[in-house]
């Protein structure tokens, strides 16, 4: 996924399968939050400067329940 010439980045976040797990937050604790109660927070929004995509990417890919994705919005 070449970034810089696609679009804008965001981070698609699918509620009924995430666990609470927080991988995602291991790797980009600026990004994810999971609460006490298990329920994700995406702490800077949704969208994915192109400078951290590498990291995102990262930790979108790290999501046992693949509750996580990435969208190229034009």
């Amino acid at each position: 996924m070449k970034i810089a010439q696609e679009g804008i980045v965001k981070i698609i976040v699918d509620r009924s399968r995430c666990t609470g797990i927080g991988l995602c937050e291991s790797i980009a604790e600026d990004y994810f939050e999971v609460g006490d109660d298990g329920v994700l927070t995406l702490i800077r929004g949704e969208s994915v400067p192109p400078e951290e995509f590498e990291r995102i990417r990262e930790a979108v890919q790290s999501c046992p329940a693949r509750a996580l994705s990435l969208k190229v919005e034009q």
